[in-house]
């Protein structure tokens, strides 16, 4: 059945929340396998180890590059009417949001692509930070941090279209997206060769990656043969965390879409890849400060998300592959949060006998 018949049999509603389930549960299971975590990779870089974890993100990223590329440059995807490139975005929104969510990442010990992924795991840190990023979000969106977002939004806005699309402003086009995807796998071949072999490494950094290029290509697929306007967007989890609270705590629930199906799903896959690698164990708070330490930082990083229009997933990686300028803005500034902010607060307390240990300290989640 091709997807013109999916939509005429079951609606474009349920076609977009079955697609949303299929691909997060992709994206759950291989980030899971992999423990893909933007927040870990930045303390490699910032620590100047680029092991592992940086590894698993440039796999990610480059795999994500690549195939939005290879969409675009087959005719398979368009890029123009996405809102990350269409509509009007905002500069100071991108860099500031990105150091508040680079930062909050470092309190919570992960991004918000991560905490779903932990929860389903058993970790009820992330399980409560989660919940807090989805409020923080949500009030950010339309609530009381709403005044704050705009105003911040409102100091340097760029024009939607030529303006938001790098490839486009340097020339270089699809065809120089897709060259520069394959010098960061390049790159994330060299860090993963010598990081070592693991294999969900290589099989989950790169799956993760071909799932955020799907995501892209099964939502443009849809809109083009749905008679209803349906948005063009790809894997993010700030927006469809507030979504899904309101469906819990209002009688006014959000349209039905691919997002509907794309939370469950990535928290099925990520709890199927624990159950295959019996990873799943409850975890909790082993004293107030680190209960204070993951509030604050969920509330920086909800803010910060809805500040920059999207997380490390939804701006860094899904906008960052289409070459959104406002996204690239926005990774600049969360790794630039996060390395400011493991300065100022883990480094000065990390006291252990060698630096690898200090490393392995603060990276792990």
């Amino acid at each position: 059945m091709d997807i013109a018949s999916l939509i005429e049999s079951y609606g474009e509603k349920a076609a977009l929340a079955g697609g949303g389930l299929v691909i997060g549960a992709m994206f759950g299971f291989f980030a899971q396998r992999s423990k893909f975590c933007l927040r870990a990779a930045t303390l490699e870089f910032w620590h100047r180890t680029f092991g592992e974890k940086i590894s698993v993100w440039l796999l990610t990223f480059s795999s994500a590059v690549i195939g939005v590329q290879v969409l675009i440059l087959t005719h398979h995807m368009d890029i123009n009417s996405a809102r990350q490139i269409s509509a009007t975005g905002s500069l100071s929104g991108a860099l500031i949001g990105g150091l508040f969510f680079g930062a909050g990442m470092i309190l919570t010990r992960g991004c918000a692509s991560r905490l779903l992924v932990l929860s389903a795991n058993g970790n009820l840190r992330a399980l409560l930070s989660g919940l807090i990023f989805a409020v923080t979000a949500q009030a950010s969106l339309g609530g009381a941090l709403s005044p704050w977002r705009e105003t911040i939004s409102g100091w340097w806005t760029v024009e939607g279209g030529t303006s938001r699309n790098l490839l486009a402003l340097t020339g270089v086009g699809p065809w120089g997206g897709l060259f520069f995807g394959l010098i960061w796998l390049i790159a994330a071949l060299y860090f993963s060769v010598r990081s070592g072999w693991g294999l969900w490494k290589w099989i989950g950094g790169i799956g993760a990656g071909v799932a955020v290029a799907l995501a892209w290509g099964f939502n443009y697929l849809v809109s083009t043969n749905s008679f209803e306007v349906v948005p063009v967007q790809g894997l993010t989890f700030s927006g469809p965390s507030a979504e899904w609270l309101m469906r819990v705590v209002s009688t006014t629930n959000p349209a039905i879409g691919f997002n509907f199906g794309m939370l469950p799903g990535v928290f099925l896959g990520s709890f199927v890849g624990a159950w295959v690698g019996k990873d799943f164990k409850l975890e909790g708070f082993t004293d107030g400060y680190g209960m204070r330490r993951y509030i604050f930082g969920a509330i920086f990083m909800g803010f910060g998300a809805m500040l920059a229009g999207g997380c490390a997933v939804g701006a860094g990686i899904t906008g960052g592959a289409i070459f959104a300028t406002t996204a690239w803005l926005a990774l600049v500034g969360m790794w630039g949060g996060a390395g400011l902010m493991d300065r100022l607060i883990d480094n000065p307390k990390v006291v252990v006998s060698s630096p690898e240990a200090a490393n392995s300290a603060r990276i792990a989640p």
